[in-house]
């Protein structure tokens, strides 16, 4: 079972919807098209435009797998006292031995976020990364130690907000 947000969800059922009704109908006419040019054995266009098939083919049974299972989270049963799933944490760097990127002393804000919503760049963290998993739990004031690949670093939990439009 996935859990994921509303707003989550609802991206997943457009991206199924957009593939399904538009890329697929558009690979089969380039099949199709590639198909009246003759001698299959030696014709790239077909043997690409099956190849795109068959990605978009396991593309759409990948989403359809995920929204099968996934389940949207009822934000009203949620509480903002510790960290979890739609949870925004506003975190202080405290140093240690990773070697990352960013400075001691620095703030981050992260949202966390089921895999399937998680983008680093707009501050959407997995809730399976190692960051979240030493994270979840934890409530405002309390220090975590994270190990990474890198190493290890620690970090303070400045605030914590429940998201309120997902």
């Amino acid at each position: 079972m996935e859990y994921m947000s509303k707003e989550g969800y609802d991206a997943l059922v457009a991206e199924l919807h957009q593939l399904e009704t538009v890329e697929l109908p558009r690979v089969k006419d380039a099949i199709s098209e590639a198909r009246d040019k003759g001698d299959l054995s030696e014709n790239f266009e077909y043997h690409a435009a099956k190849r795109e098939q068959a990605r978009l083919l396991g593309r759409i049974r990948f989403k359809q797998r995920i929204l099968e299972f996934a389940r949207v989270i009822d934000m009203s049963k949620l509480g903002a006292d510790t960290v979890g799933l739609l949870t925004q944490v506003e975190l202080t760097n405290l140093g240690g031995s990773a070697g990352l990127k960013v400075k001691e002393g620095s703030k981050m804000t992260y949202t966390i976020t089921s895999p399937h919503e998680s983008n680093l760049q707009d501050g959407k963290l997995s809730i399976k990364s190692p960051i979240a998993q030493a994270l979840l739990g934890k409530r405002v004031g309390d220090t975590v130690e994270v190990k990474v690949p890198a190493g290890s670093f620690k970090l303070r939990i400045d605030s914590i907000r429940l998201l309120e439009n997902t």
